[in-house]
């Protein structure tokens, strides 16, 4: 009997790891190399990236590059340049990056997932899971001597939707413009982005619950800490650890072998050093209010949803691929096409007023007007970077992705992030 009971309850557990992601009548070709003819990509156009990446390494302005380009569900350029490490090891194509902010949409798209499951409402407010983040007030006044605050009460709530757009009004800690922010943020223990240290997201997010806001919610779009806050709630919503909700729903079924918040030990010697100049000469970067090399040591109990995870060139072209494909991915359906609509439209109404670009419930979206000023991608592209210097977009017009990544800290004489986004649609040739 204990036996049957044990398999049965296995069995509701695996059935429930089902729920998210589906099978598709849909099924899509895995991203694969091909010819970039066979693509409608110009070979000897695409050179011209080849061109730009050796000569950047050349010339000392960056230490190493893995650069990407896919069209039409094809792989048309995937290569390394320059090193890796201080060492001087050379740069492998499957080498591991810390891809920061490129971690938000990972993050974003598992909230859509449980969303699709009708677990919540976007306009839910987030006290509803997260009852911590009941009365909460915006900042009017403080003292520096000793970081006392006053506030006034909110007239809104933070919703989810709040937080996925940062028009929540929560700020961003040690690396937030305003000083008054850092202070309270380090004093009340919150962690910002990555660490060694042994804490959960729970604790940090129940944290920064207790401080003030900027803002009014709604009201301004500031970048912030709301996808850790929704790291924190997936947990709550789907009953597991946010790194586990992530491995089972979106990383296996999607094949992102590579994507972790803390390497396994395989893969250890692939994760790529954050590196500055020193005197001319490329170093490890040191230990200030994170270890940069956090991917592979320290407690690993930290799940940063806003900035944690790290990555290869083509996992995240696969999850890319899986929204120009329209939520799915080789036979497996992780959002609906009417979801992916959703997401990949302007959530900010108009909080960024005649700008090249809106934000989504995920990314920033190319509008007319920076279409028309050129070497971004067509109207609708999306796109976004990460604190280390990696650099993304994706344009569903034209069925592009591109992707450069570099691990930098530090003043560096970089133009790849300007000049990839030109080069990749130069390149188009049909």
């Amino acid at each position: 009997m204990k036996k049957f009971t044990l398999l049965f309850v296995l069995s509701l557990f695996l059935f429930s790891l089902s729920d998210a992601q589906t099978r598709s009548i849909l099924k899509s070709s895995k991203l694969v190399e091909a010819a970039p003819e066979s693509a409608g990509i110009s070979a000897e156009r695409l050179a011209r990236i080849d061109k730009m990446c050796e000569e950047e390494v050349a010339k000392g302005n960056l230490p190493g590059i893995v650069s990407l380009v896919a069209r039409n569900g094809k792989i048309v350029h995937w290569k390394a340049y320059g090193v890796a490490n201080e060492n001087g090891d050379e740069m492998k194509r499957d080498a591991i990056f810390r891809i920061a902010s490129q971690t938000k949409a990972i993050t974003s798209t598992a909230v859509m997932m449980l969303w699709e499951e009708g677990k919540f409402q976007l306009d839910d407010p987030i006290s509803k899971y997260i009852p911590e983040f009941k009365n909460q007030q915006v900042l009017t006044n403080f003292r520096y001597s000793d970081t006392t605050w006053t506030g006034v009460p909110v007239k809104n709530e933070i919703t989810v939707r709040h937080l996925l757009t940062h028009t929540s009004g929560i700020g961003y800690g040690i690396i937030d413009s305003d000083e008054r922010f850092k202070m309270l943020y380090q004093k009340a223990g919150v962690t910002d982005l990555f660490t060694t240290k042994n804490i959960t997201i729970e604790k940090s997010v129940k944290n920064l619950a207790k401080m003030p806001l900027h803002c009014e919610p709604g009201t301004q779009y500031r970048y912030c800490e709301g996808l850790d806050v929704l790291g924190y709630f997936i947990e709550v919503v789907s009953g597991m650890p946010f790194d586990q909700y992530l491995k089972i729903h979106i990383f296996d079924p999607l094949g992102m072998e590579d994507t972790w918040f803390y390497q396994p030990e395989k893969n250890i010697d692939r994760v790529v050093d954050v590196l500055q100049v020193v005197n001319g000469e490329w170093q490890k970067y040191p230990v200030t209010f994170y270890d940069a090399d956090y991917p592979v040591k320290g407690a690993k109990t930290f799940f940063s949803g806003g900035a944690g995870l790290s990555s290869t060139a083509k996992d995240y072209a696969i999850f890319l691929q899986m929204y120009l494909n329209g939520g799915e991915y080789n036979g497996i359906r992780l959002l609906s096409r009417t979801t992916v609509d959703v997401i990949l439209s302007n959530q900010i109404g108009d909080l960024w007023v005649d700008s090249d670009s809106k934000y989504g419930l995920a990314f920033g979206l190319l509008t007319a007007k920076g279409e028309n000023k050129g070497g971004m991608g067509s109207e609708g592209t999306f796109s976004w970077g990460g604190y280390f210097n990696t650099q993304y977009c994706a344009d569903p017009g034209e069925n592009v992705i591109g992707i450069i990544l570099k691990q930098t800290q530090g003043p560096v004489n970089d133009v790849t992030g300007w000049k990839f986004g030109q080069l990749v649609f130069q390149a188009i040739d049909d």
